[in-house]
C-alpha cells in the first residue's frame, strides 16, 4: 500500500447564495475548519470541484467526506456523489433548524440572530460527525467504514484552536494525467506509487508491469478488459520516471 498523507475529513459546503442557509452552511464550515477541528479537516471548493479540479476530486475519493447543504437540493451532496463517491455524512440547514425549534434563518450578508444560531448548531453537528468518521476505519479501496465505533463525544481538542484552514488539492494526495488511446487519463497517487517502486530497487519489466497495475487498481477504477492496456502505459511513464530519477 501506497504512504498516504493522514486521514482528514473534506468538508463541502453549499455554494448558494440566494438563500440565508447558504451564508450558514459556508460559516458553519468555516468555523470547524479554522477553529473547532483545524488539524482535522481540510474545505473542498464546490465550484473547483464541479470544474474538475483534480485535488479536490482526488481527496474526495480517498477521504471521507461530510455535504453541507442549506436546501432540499443538497447540491453539494449530489456534486460530491457524481464525482468522487457518496459523502460519508451529510448535513442540511433546513433540518437542524426544524429540529431545534429556531427561527428562520435570514439575510444572506448579515446573519439575523436565528441565523446565528443556526450556525452554531450546524458547526456543532459537522464537528461531532468528524471525531466520528475519524474514529472509523476507512476502507479507501472500497470508499466505505470497516469498523463502527459508537463514541462520538466531541473531545475539546483546545489546542487546535486559531490554526489556518486547510485545503483539499494541497492535501498530499498528488495525481498524474498519462495518455491512454488517445484521451487524458488521471490517475490518483501514481507519483508516490512510482516512488514507492523505485526504492523498492523495482526495474521496469514485464512483473512490475503487474505489480504496478494491481496497485493502481487500488486507487483507480480502471474499465474491465482494459489491464493490457493500463499495463503498457503504466510501464511507459514508470520507464520514464526511472530513468529520469536514475539520472539525477
Amino acid at each position: 500500500m501506497v504512504d498516504l498523507p493522514k486521514k482528514k475529513v473534506g468538508i463541502v459546503s453549499c455554494s448558494g447564495e440566494e438563500l440565508a442557509e447558504g451564508t450558514v452552511t459556508r460559516l458553519a464550515a468555516l468555523r470547524v475548519l479554522e477553529q473547532l477541528r483545524p488539524a482535522d479537516t481540510v474545505t473542498i471548493c464546490l465550484p473547483l470541484f464541479l470544474a474538475g479540479g483534480e485535488g479536490d476530486r482526488a481527496f474526495a475519493r480517498f477521504y471521507p467526506t461530510i455535504a453541507v447543504d442549506g436546501c432540499e437540493l443538497h447540491c453539494a451532496a449530489r456534486a460530491t456523489e457524481m464525482y468522487s463517491s457518496k459523502p460519508a455524512a451529510s448535513v442540511m440547514v433546513r433540518e437542524l433548524v426544524a429540529e431545534n425549534g429556531l427561527g428562520q434563518p435570514e439575510g444572506r450578508r448579515r446573519l439575523n440572530p436565528a441565523g446565528l444560531q443556526a450556525v452554531d448548531v450546524t458547526a456543532k453537528r459537522i464537528t461531532v460527525l468528524v471525531d466520528e468518521l475519524l474514529g472509523k476505519h476507512w476502507d479507501r479501496q472500497a470508499g466505505t467504514f470497516v469498523e463502527p465505533q459508537a463514541d462520538s463525544a466531541v473531545p475539546e481538542n483546545t489546542e487546535e484552536t486559531g490554526k489556518v484552514a486547510a485545503c483539499s488539492c494541497g492535501s498530499g494526495i498528488p495525481t498524474q494525467t498519462v495518455q491512454m488511446d488517445g484521451q487524458e487519463v488521471t490517475l490518483i497517487a501514481l507519483p508516490l506509487i512510482f516512488e514507492q517502486f523505485r526504492q523498492s530497487r523495482k526495474p521496469p519489466s514485464g512483473t512490475t508491469a503487474c505489480e504496478l497495475l494491481d496497485t493502481v487498481k487500488l486507487y483507480n477504477p480502471a474499465p474491465e478488459g482494459a489491464d493490457e492496456q493500463y499495463k503498457t502505459v503504466l510501464m511507459r511513464e514508470y520507464a520514464v520516471f526511472y530513468e529520469k530519477e536514475a539520472a539525477r
